[in-house]
C-alpha cells in the first residue's frame, strides 16, 4: 500500500504542478528576479519597419468588412503597412468582397482548390517581402496599437517571434462564455510570466510576428502551425517575447461542444507537436526553453490528464483499504473528487438546458479540456485530423465592432 500511495502523491504533484504549481513557481522566481535586477529590466526601442500583416482565411465574408476597417485604423504609418490576404477554397464570396479594397494596397492571393490553412500559408508567405511578418486571424480585431507594440520588440536582436494576446469578449459572466474567457486571462498571465523569466512557450495564431527571414516551411499536415513556426524559431536560439497590451479580440465560442470541438483539434495538434519537436525535451541543450516548454505545454497534453482517472482509482483503493475512516485524508481527497466529478455532471446537465452557472461550468471546463486530451489522441492515432479550416461556431449573442480601443 505504501507504494500505491507514492504513486498516488505523485500523480496529484504532476496535476497541481501542471495547472497551479507551474504558476506559482513562475511568480516565486520573477519575484526573486526583479528582487535582485531591480534596474536591469530590458527596454525596447521604437521603430517603424515595414510589415506585413498577413490573414490567411476561408469562407470569412461576414468578417471582411469589420476586419478590413479595424486594419486600415490601426496605429502605424499606412506606407509600411502591407496587407496580404490568401483565400484558398473561399467559395462564399469572400475574395470578390476583399478586392474593394485593392484600392487601399490590399493585397489579395486567391486559389480556387481548397489545400488547408498550411499550404495557404506557405503559398501566400512567398510574396512576402518585408522584414517582419504578422500573422493574424480573420475572425478577430486588432487593439489599435498592437503593430507598433509588436514591432517594438523586435529592437532586440535575441526576439525572433512575438506573441500578443488573445481575448475572448464576455458580455455574461456567468456562462460558458466567462469561463472561456477566464481560462484565456489566465493562460495571459501564464505567458507572461513565462516571457520574464525567459521565453514564451509557442505564440498564439490569433496574433503573433516573426521576422520573415526566419520562417521556415512546416510538414503540410502541421495542426499547430503557430506552435510549431514560433518554436522552431526559439530552438535557433531566439527568444519569443510577449506583449499583453497587443491583444487579438474574438467571440468565445458558441458553447462548451463548439468549445470541445476546437479543444480536440488542439490537443491532436500538441500531441503532434510532441514528436515533431523531440529535441526540444531536452533541457541539457535548450536549457529554460526545454524546462518551460516541459511545464506550460508537454504535462497538459500527456501526463497530467493521464493522471486524472488513475488518482481517482489509487484513490478509492486506498480509501477502501482504510475502510473510509473520516479521520483519514484520503477518504477526504476521494470525496472532494466524487463532489468536484459531480459539479462538471450537472454542468454538463444545465448546458443541455442553458443553465448558466459559473460554480458548475469551471468543473465542467476543467473536464472537457482534459477529455478533449484523450479525443485529440485517439484522433491523432487515427490521423483523422484534417489540415482544412473547421470554423467554431461564435456566440451569436455577442458582437464585434470594427473599432476597439487600448
Amino acid at each position: 500500500m505504501l507504494v500505491v500511495k507514492i504513486i498516488f502523491w505523485f500523480l496529484l504533484f504532476v496535476v497541481f504542478y501542471t495547472y497551479l504549481g507551474y504558476g506559482l513557481l513562475l511568480y516565486i522566481l520573477i519575484s526573486l528576479k526583479n528582487l535582485f535586477r531591480k534596474n536591469l529590466k530590458p527596454t525596447c526601442s521604437e521603430i517603424e519597419p515595414e510589415v506585413t500583416l498577413f490573414i490567411t482565411a476561408y469562407n470569412e465574408k461576414d468578417f471582411v468588412v469589420p476586419k478590413m476597417e479595424n486594419c486600415l485604423a490601426l496605429d502605424y504609418p499606412k506606407e509600411k503597412l502591407k496587407i496580404v490576404w490568401v483565400t484558398d477554397g473561399s467559395d462564399d464570396g469572400t475574395p470578390e468582397l476583399l478586392q474593394q479594397y485593392e484600392a487601399d494596397g490590399v493585397k489579395v492571393y486567391h486559389q480556387a482548390e481548397r489545400k488547408g490553412k498550411i499550404n495557404a500559408m506557405q503559398r501566400g508567405v512567398k510574396f512576402v517581402n518585408t522584414p517582419i511578418l504578422i500573422f493574424s486571424d480573420a475572425n478577430t480585431l486588432l487593439s489599435k496599437d498592437s503593430i507598433r507594440r509588436i514591432v517594438r520588440q523586435f529592437s532586440n536582436p535575441k526576439v525572433g517571434c512575438v506573441s500578443g494576446e488573445k481575448r475572448i469578449l464576455m458580455e455574461h459572466h456567468q456562462s460558458a462564455e466567462a469561463t472561456e474567457g477566464i481560462y484565456w486571462k489566465y493562460e495571459s498571465k501564464l505567458k507572461q510570466w513565462d516571457a520574464q523569466v525567459y521565453s514564451v512557450v509557442g505564440a498564439a495564431g490569433e496574433l503573433f510576428a516573426i521576422r520573415t527571414e526566419l520562417f521556415q516551411e512546416i510538414e503540410p499536415d502541421t495542426l499547430l502551425d503557430d506552435f510549431i513556426i514560433s518554436l522552431r524559431i526559439a530552438m535557433q536560439g531566439y527568444i519569443i517575447g510577449y506583449d499583453p497590451a497587443a491583444y487579438a479580440l474574438e467571440t468565445p465560442s458558441a458553447n462548451v461542444k463548439e468549445e470541445l470541438k476546437r479543444k480536440v483539434r488542439i490537443s491532436a495538434g500538441g500531441i503532434q507537436s510532441i514528436f515533431r519537436l523531440k529535441p526540444l525535451l531536452n533541457p541539457f541543450k535548450y536549457g529554460w526553453l526545454s524546462f518551460q516548454y516541459i511545464s506550460h505545454r508537454v504535462l497538459r497534453w500527456s501526463l497530467a490528464p493521464a493522471s486524472l482517472p488513475l488518482i481517482f482509482i489509487l484513490n478509492l483503493i486506498i480509501a477502501f483499504h482504510s475502510a473510509f475512516s473520516f479521520s483519514n485524508i484520503y477518504t477526504w481527497l476521494f470525496m472532494a473528487q466524487i463532489a468536484f466529478y459531480l459539479l462538471a455532471f450537472l454542468g454538463w446537465i444545465f448546458e443541455s438546458y442553458q443553465i448558466k452557472w459559473k460554480i458548475f461550468y469551471i468543473p465542467y471546463y476543467f473536464f472537457m479540456m482534459n477529455y478533449a486530451v484523450y479525443l485529440g489522441f485517439i484522433r491523432y492515432l487515427k490521423k483523422q485530423q484534417s489540415v482544412n479550416w473547421e470554423k467554431t461556431k461564435r456566440a451569436s449573442n455577442i458582437k464585434i465592432t470594427s473599432s476597439i480601443h487600448t
